[in-house]
């Protein structure tokens, strides 16, 4: 999708096309690779962590709320304060918290210092998501769905990428080797300064006529019908992350607990898991374009359900397998989630990324302290059982209104 716009400028009487610009989109989204595969590094060292600082499941489930809460909380405030006046360096500044909180968390020596550690993480990722996803907005060129997918593309990657390097350079030689992570973050800072320059020449541009988004869809439901539907996209959030945080905190214990593998064996089902999330994710964008967001919900949560079932009952082999392919399945809602709701409130892409992304992480935090509080009170296999029931909530989706639909019916 094209938008061509006139410029104000009476000297050139030319038109300027925005398009989809792909090399923004593609830098964005390695951006967000180093920053989740950072972020993913933490839960992967969590076996290590147990074991050097004598901690329990119910500890390990606070790690993560904290990162989690200081990554959620702090989002939509962000992403709304952004709405109204953008900041293009911060996502600059975000990955430099994230630095700092690697730094801190290689040298930690206790659980208090852990928390503090992976508290700056969170500030870190708060910062960095709201505004690195509207500038996947401001490259999309229309192609929202598209432009969502590379977006989280390279978050999922990254996420991916962060258990198998954990499990290659911390893992064998202990907790002080997370220190050279610190290296992608400064590559990090690096180029997001340089995109914080794009997108302050972007907001230059738009300032003086020069650029101007596409239109932004309309829609004809009542303000009840929207919080409505905003709360049901949420609940999907709820379901799919409170799993996928049985997945990404506890899943090398269950295969550690349930098939007596090796901890770096145990990184590598998880890698592989992560992978299919990150496949999963660019296939939904696209084809909620293409062929409608609901739908590719609907399938996303709701389908990977007989899966998630079916995967405490079997052997190593199909465990892996079924890893896979619901890390394939449940991945590919959230960027058809994300422009939904966008369409659903036009012209906030700030807040609600942050208000999505953030309630994500949420979610994940409390998940990973509910189940590990489980966990320590019955088993890790009991925590998979309960889990496999949650992606049932999907058939909720029914009840979101069709707007792509209602966008024909006024257009």
């Amino acid at each position: 999708m094209e938008t061509t716009t006139a410029t104000l400028d009476p000297t050139t009487k030319k038109d300027i096309i925005q398009k989809t610009i792909y090399p923004i989109l593609f830098t964005i989204s390695f951006t967000h690779f180093l920053n989740d595969m950072l972020q993913a590094v933490i839960p992967s060292v969590y076996p290590l962590f147990k074991t050097e600082f004598n901690l329990s499941f119910s500890q390990i489930g606070l790690i993560t709320l904290t990162y989690q809460l200081t990554a959620s909380l702090l989002q939509p405030f962000v992403g709304h304060y952004s709405d109204k006046k953008p900041k293009p360096y911060s996502l600059a500044i975000g990955m430099g918290f994230t630095l700092i909180g690697l730094i801190f968390v290689a040298i930690a020596a206790s659980f208090a210092a852990i928390l503090i550690s992976v508290g700056f993480i969170g500030i870190g990722s708060s910062i960095f998501h709201p505004e690195a996803s509207r500038v996947a907005h401001l490259a999309s060129g229309g192609k929202k769905g598209l432009a969502q997918s590379i977006f989280q593309l390279g978050g999922n990657a990254g996420s991916a990428i962060g258990p198998l390097l954990a499990a290659l350079i911390v893992i064998p030689y202990g907790q002080f080797y997370l220190i050279w992570f610190g290296i992608a973050a400064v590559l990090g800072i690096l180029i997001l300064f340089q995109i914080g320059k794009w997108y302050k020449g972007h907001l230059d541009l738009k300032v003086q006529g020069k650029v101007q988004a596409s239109d932004e869809p309309k829609h004809t439901l009542s303000k009840g019908r929207v919080i409505g539907s905003i709360v049901i996209l949420l609940v999907l959030i709820f379901s799919k992350y409170f799993y996928m945080a049985s997945m990404t905190s506890y899943f090398t214990f269950y295969l550690i607990d349930k098939f007596h593998v090796s901890v770096q064996e145990s990184q590598l089902y998880l890698f592989a898991f992560l992978a299919a999330v990150a496949a999963g994710t660019m296939i939904g964008g696209p084809l909620g374009d293409r062929f409608g967001r609901k739908y590719i919900i609907w399938i996303s949560i709701l389908g990977v359900a007989p899966f998630t079932l079916l995967l405490p009952y079997t052997g190593l082999f199909l465990t892996g397998v079924l890893a896979v392919i619901i890390g394939v399945i449940i991945s590919s809602a959230f960027s058809a989630i994300l422009v939904y709701a966008t369409e659903l409130i036009p012209g906030k892409v700030g807040m609600i990324a942050g208000l999505f992304f953030g309630f994500a992480f949420g979610m994940g935090g409390v998940g990973s302290a509910v189940l590990g509080k489980l966990a320590d009170q019955t088993s890790i296999e009991y925590v998979f059982k309960v889990c496999a029931f949650l992606p049932l909530i999907g058939i909720i989706t029914g009840f979101l209104p069709d707007i792509e639909q209602k966008k024909k019916a006024v257009s």
